[in-house]
């Protein structure tokens, strides 16, 4: 047998099983019971340091766009 078609043989039977059942792990690892705070925890991580809106305390705006007119 060649290497091509035996790795063909393989990829389209336990290469893709083993691919399918990997995806459904997956799916089940993230759904599990109790996983909403980790994930909630990860979501909000990036706004962890924090300590204002943005903006509050801005500069005002200077250039060419300091006032927005009403199109016409």
């Amino acid at each position: 047998m060649e290497t091509y078609t035996w790795l063909r043989a393989f990829a389209d039977s336990w290469h893709l099983l083993f691919m399918f059942c990997f995806f459904i792990g997956v799916f089940i690892y993230i759904l599990r019971p109790g996983s909403s705070k980790v994930h909630d925890e990860t979501a909000n991580s990036i706004f962890r340091n924090d300590d204002r809106p943005e903006g509050g305390d801005a500069a005002p705006r200077t250039g060419r766009h300091q006032d927005p007119k009403e199109a016409r």
